[in-house]
Formats: C-alpha cells, structure tokens, sequence
C-alpha cells in the first residue's frame, strides 16, 4: 500500500468522487465507471532544469548562448580593423599623388642634405677624402704635451716653432680633450694660397670655435695662427704699457655708434680680444680708436662691417659665422703712444679681415678713380 496520503478525485466520465493515493498513477480507476479520473481542470505544464555542475559540459543551447555572447566583440574587432585599413589605404594614396607633384630632387630631403647639395662635386670630394687626415692631425695636436710636439702638426713648422715657443710662454694654453669635441659643419675655403678645408666644433662646454687645415707638402696641417688667434703680445698687456709700443694683433674688431657717426668722417673703432675656445664671446676691449673713414684702412673696415651685416664671409665661406654680434674679424698692426691720462693707440695697417695665414685682406675694395 502506498505511503502518500489520500486525496479525493473526481471522475470527468461519471461524475463520482473517490480517494485515491496523491501522485502519478496510471492505474487509478474510477470504482463506479473503471475510467481513470481527472482532476477537473487543466494543470500547467512545468519543466524542472537541473541544477548546473561546474564540472559537466554545458547543455547545447547554453554552449550556443556562450557562443552568440563571444561573437558580439569579435564582429566588432573585424569592424574597426577593416576600417583602419581603409584609412592607411586612403592615406597611402593622397601620399603617392603628393609626393608625384614634388620635384624628384626635392622629396623629403634631410637639412644636412640640402646644406650638401651646395657643395660642388670637387669640393665634396675634397671634404670624403681629407677630413679623416684632419681630424687625425688634430687629434694628434691635442694630445701632444709639448710645444715640440705639437709643432709637427701645424702650417710651417720651422717658422711657427719660435712663435709657438713666445706665445705658449706669454699666454695661458687651454687644453682640449678631443672626446669631448664634436665636429657640427665643415667647408672647403678657396684661398689666394690654394684650397683649405675649414671645420667648426662644440665642446661638452658648450664653447664653439673653428680650425682650418691647409695642405703643406701634401699633408693636412692646423693653421696654427688661426687657432690660437695669434698675436706678438697679449692686447690686455699691450693696453696697459707692456711690451714694445707696436704689434701685430688677431682681434675683434666692434664699430662705436654706427648710426650717429654716419656723416662723421672718422670710424670709432674698438678692439675686444678673443676667448680661444669659445668664439662667440669677447674678452678685453681696448679703448676708443678713431679711423679716417676715407683711408684704405677706414674702407676695408667699412666693407667688411657690410659684409657681416649681409651675414656674408670674406672668401665667400659657405659657413655661419661665429663672432660675437656685430663683430669682425680683423688682423691688424697697432701702435700705442703714451698720452698724459694714459695710452693712445693707432690703427696703423689693416692687414687683413681675417685671422687666416693669408697676406691679402679678403675684401676687394674697388679702385680709387684716377682725377682727370
């Protein structure tokens, strides 16, 4: 006998009523009819899912639900890449037709190329086959510890050796190491002696200056009075009474109230010197020296202010300048006189707008008119 409880059923065919145990039971009959009986009405039908285990697979529709989510980023993804490539594509496009409108010689050309291409073919090659003699001719003078050592490495060295000798003992030597410079430009100078290649550094100082080489007996040697900016005495010396009262100086020369001088007929020069090292710095400045503006000197001064001022270089150098501003370069032959407040002194040569071992100026002043 069943141990569910008993409950009262209807039977839809004769209308009787009866007990019978709760449950599915596919045996239950009417006992008047022999039917088997309903309740009286309509049961819903529910559905009982298991509980889900962790460790079984999941039922295939769950396995496609899984699915279905995962696909929704993956459509996504495919999206934004074919839109990307689209827009390379287009890119790559507008590229091509800009860069066919360019001249070929033009095309995303570097700063250093360009500078380059200013070059001629003679000179360029100039430049590949002698700066590695340069540079080593220079290092070699950096290194060398005597004056000795260091003359085999310079323009003229039997003349230089007695000049290095004076200048070395007159003037403080500023030692380079050669692994802190970097070489920044270079150029081929056309001299009146002959081709020369000049190069410009910078030092981990932060000090710029310039070294020529000139080819001597088939070897690439440092312009040595270019270098050091020789002179046969110290100009703060000289201004102050040493030394003998006349002198060859490499200076920097500065013109003194150029615009209210204009109309004057003398140039109010004053003359700073060098810091070796750092080329864009002065260091002492002579007083006042007036030159007549209509002299040779007075033109090659006025010519070559011109010429800094258009941002040119004598020997048309194809490099920038590294003076101070509004300064030039000049070598020229002084002489000091002994006046009651102190020292005089006179322009008594401009020997040249430069500090190379040349003899010419470097500026062509045109031709004095002949008076009829």
């Amino acid at each position: 006998m069943s141990d569910l409880p008993l409950a009262w059923f209807h039977c839809g065919r004769c209308g009787s009523l009866f007990e019978s145990p709760l449950g599915e039971n596919k045996d239950r009959r009417c006992p008047e009819c022999g039917s088997n009986p309903s309740l009286g009405y309509d049961v819903p039908s529910i559905t009982v899912l298991p509980k889900e285990n962790p460790t079984q697979p999941a039922l295939p529709t769950e396995i496609g639900k899984k699915s279905h989510r995962r696909r929704k980023p993956m459509g996504l993804m495919v999206k934004l890449i074919g839109g990307w490539a689209i827009f390379v594509i287009l890119i790559a496009v507008a590229t091509q037709l800009f860069w066919d409108d360019l001249p070929k010689n033009e095309k995303f050309v570097s700063k250093e190329e360009q500078e380059r291409r200013k070059i001629s073919p003679d000179d360029l090659a100039l430049l590949d086959t002698s700066m590695p003699l340069c540079n080593q001719n220079f290092s070699g003078f950096l290194n060398a510890r005597t004056a000795e050592e260091r003359n085999q490495f310079v323009l003229s060295p039997i003349i230089t050796a007695a000049r290095m000798a004076r200048f070395y003992a007159l003037n403080s030597s500023k030692n380079f190491d050669a692994k802190t410079l970097t070489l920044v430009r270079n150029a081929v100078l056309h001299l009146p002696s002959g081709p020369a290649i000049e190069t410009q550094w910078k030092s981990v100082t932060g000090g710029d200056f310039d070294v020529v080489f000139v080819k001597d007996n088939g070897e690439w040697r440092l312009d040595w009075n270019h270098f050091v900016r020789y002179s046969d005495y110290p100009l703060p010396l000289f201004a102050v009474g040493s030394g003998e009262d006349e002198g060859e100086f490499r200076v920097l020369a500065r013109e003194r109230l150029a615009s209210e001088r204009r109309g004057l007929d003398t140039i109010s020069i004053v003359l700073c010197n060098p810091r070796l090292g750092y080329a864009k710095d002065s260091g002492y400045q002579s007083p006042e020296i007036l030159v007549p503006r209509a002299s040779k000197n007075g033109k090659l001064l006025t010519a070559a202010f011109k010429l800094e001022k258009d941002n040119k270089r004598v020997f048309g150098v194809n490099l920038p300048c590294l003076n101070p501003e509004e300064m030039i370069r000049v070598r020229v032959k002084l002489r000091r006189s002994k006046i009651d407040s102190g020292y005089q002194f006179e322009i008594l040569d401009v020997l040249a707008c430069h500090w190379y071992s040349e003899d010419v100026p470097g500026i062509d002043l045109p031709p004095t008119p002949v008076k009829p």
